[in-house]
């Protein structure tokens, strides 16, 4: 990854420092769509791949496709949903604990400000010094505490938003497998091809993406998605054909 140089001094220049930190930082959804992306077409080619191992017609893959696109992608929405609000009903719980200790037992806490610090490697008057300056606000005292004592951080990401980009993640880029299968003058092996073709291009840009704000290569990142999303649909066709081998079930 090059570095221009310039534009970092411009960045860290006091004034843009001031304006960004004054800023109220969002969470980003990255990981959202990566999960729902990955799990949407993870999941509808698992099904493609499971029909026609076991020998089901183009109809079948359709039906059990779309079905399950819409059913589990509502599932994982939920499921993150209710994640991410468990957690910030965790956090709160802390942080009224915390509020409380300040308000009762000032001195412990300050105490606590003063090891965690020290820790940092901070001593004698200047550790006083930030003790003390620290305790004057107690909106930030609150923040020390929560970020030093619990680790948590200033902002969360919201239920709705990430339960929102996990579906439509999941939705999307689920659909695309399915998309052979709706022409129904391609053969079914044809269908399977194109499908598994689409699976592959959408596991790779989603590997690809996933890395986007990061320093090491693209490319092997959306090769191991790839390499993972295809382990997935060999399993589910494997299962499948073994299972239609051993109950003896003919394709219909």
């Amino acid at each position: 990854m090059t570095v221009d140089k310039e534009e970092l001094v411009k960045q860290h220049h006091p004034e843009m420092i001031r304006k960004r930190l004054s800023t109220q930082q969002r969470k980003h959804n990255v990981s959202d769509a990566v999960l729902g992306g990955i799990d949407g077409c993870i999941t509808t080619f698992a099904v493609v791949s499971g029909s026609v191992g076991a020998g089901f017609p183009s109809s079948v893959a359709i039906i059990l496709g779309f079905a399950n696109l819409f059913a589990d992608g509502f599932s994982m929405a939920t499921s993150n949903y209710e994640s991410i609000k468990a957690e910030q009903e965790y956090h709160e719980a802390i942080k009224t604990s915390e509020k409380m200790h300040i308000k009762e037992i000032p001195d412990g806490e300050k105490e606590e400000i003063r090891q965690i610090f020290k820790a940092k490697g901070f001593e004698n008057e200047v550790l006083e010094n930030i003790v003390d300056t620290i305790s004057k606000n107690e909106n930030v005292w609150l923040d020390v505490m929560l970020a030093e004592e619990h680790g948590i951080a200033k902002t969360s990401p919201s239920p709705w938003r990430s339960a929102s980009v996990t579906f439509i993640a999941f939705v999307f880029v689920g659909t695309f497998p399915l998309l052979p299968y709706l022409l129904p003058f391609l053969a079914i092996q044809e269908q399977f091809i194109f499908s598994a073709l689409l699976a592959g291009i959408m596991f790779f840009l989603i590997g690809m993406y996933k890395n986007i704000t990061r320093t090491k290569p693209s490319f092997f990142s959306g090769l191991r998605t790839l390499i993972t999303g295809g382990a997935a649909a060999t399993l589910a066709y494997a299962t499948a054909y073994i299972l239609r081998e051993l109950f003896n079930i003919s394709s219909i």
